[in-house]
This record gives C-alpha cells, structure tokens and sequence, in this order.
C-alpha cells in the first residue's frame, strides 16, 4: 500500500501520478496559446500547489480557485472562493476564457449532478479542460484497490469498515457509506453524454486508459 500511495501521490515530484500530470500540462498550454493574456481561468476544485507545481503561476494568466476549503493565496493574480461548485449561478455566461478541472467531477454526485456541473462548465467557460479517471481502469484511484469499483456497495463498505483502503482510513460503517457515495467514477460513455462538443483524449497506462480529458477549444 505504501508503494502505491508513493506511485500516485501528486505531491511527490517522480510519482508516476506527477508525471501523468505534466503531460497533461503540456496539452493544457495548447489551449492557453488560444488567447491573449491575461487568460482567465476557472479553477474547480484546485489548489495553488498544482499551479505552482505545474510552473503556471505568471501575471499571463489569472486564475479563480473554487474549493470547499479556505486557501490564503500568495500571488496577486490568484485568488480564491470557498464555496461549493455545485452552486455556480453568480457566474456569467462565458465569463472565463478556460474552465480547468483535475478529478473533480466523479466527486459531485450521481449522474444527474454531475450533468448539472458539465452544464454549467460549458455556460461559464469560452472552452474547458477537464479531467477524470476512468471507471475500467484495474486500480480505483481512490481505494488503490484493484477493481474496487466493480464490487457490490455492500462489499465496498465491508472492506472500508475494517481496513484502511488508499487515501481513506478504517471508517466507521456510516462514514464509510457517505465516503463511498461520493465517489463515481465516470466511463467513455458517459463524458460524451456530458460533454457532447468536447474532444475526448485518452491518457494510457501499461495498454490501459487510466483517465479522460475532455477538451472544448
């Protein structure tokens, strides 16, 4: 467990995840050459370490951080809202040249919510750039537990009720239940149902698609 936790956490320089990532960057400034700086970005569900990890932070683009918690921002073009994204209605149309999100969306809910959130990515953002995991990749990201998200939600919460899985602790049956449901992941399938106009990329893994970007320029 140690080793998969070092393979996939983003914080680590050489993790694989970090490597995944910076490709993913490489792509995402193809989209920020579109415009003219200042670019405006929408941020959901990010942080400023990804910026600063990313070597994106420069007074040629500003970016809106939404996030459940509070961040103190140190830059003068980044700031930050603490608020939930499933409420964005005080956004105006196509008020922000990029909509940016890294493995928010599978967070937001069932399929419903998270059609609710594609449709206001698409109203808020000139073109977006989201990320997520892919539901048929053998290790579930977030319980590094192979195929963890085929299992029964009985099972599921078994297995968190008496061990510690991936990113979460040994729960208590209860809180295992609402960690579980908050959790679901997306298929091919379903990012063409929400995000219909996007270009869909698949990012590859030892012959396996580990995540999809969804892209709109």
């Amino acid at each position: 467990m140690k080793f998969l936790r070092k393979y996939t956490n983003v914080n680590d320089a050489k993790s694989l995840s970090n490597k995944f990532r910076r490709k993913r960057i490489e792509i995402f400034k193809n989209l920020l050459n579109k415009y003219n700086p200042p670019v405006k970005i929408l941020d959901l569900g990010g942080t400023q370490e990804f910026w600063e990890n990313m070597e994106l932070i420069s007074d040629r683009i500003q970016i809106t951080i939404i996030n459940t918690e509070s961040i103190n921002t140190k830059y003068k073009n980044l700031k930050s809202l603490k608020k939930d994204v499933r409420d964005l209605s005080e956004f105006r149309d196509k008020d922000y040249d990029i909509v940016f999100s890294n493995s928010l969306i599978e967070h937001i809910g069932d399929f419903p919510e998270q059609k609710k959130l594609a449709e206001e990515i698409t109203r808020i953002g000139k073109t977006y750039f989201i990320q997520t995991p892919n539901y048929y990749f053998p290790l579930e990201p977030h319980f590094l537990f192979p195929y963890f998200q085929l299992l029964p939600k009985k099972m599921k919460v078994i297995l968190l009720s008496h061990f510690n899985l991936g990113w979460f602790k040994k729960s208590q049956k209860s809180e295992a239940v609402k960690i579980i449901n908050s959790i679901r992941l997306l298929k091919y399938k379903d990012l063409k149902k929400l995000f219909p106009g996007a270009l869909i990329k698949r990012e590859k893994f030892s012959g396996f698609t580990k995540s999809f970007i969804c892209i709109h320029y």
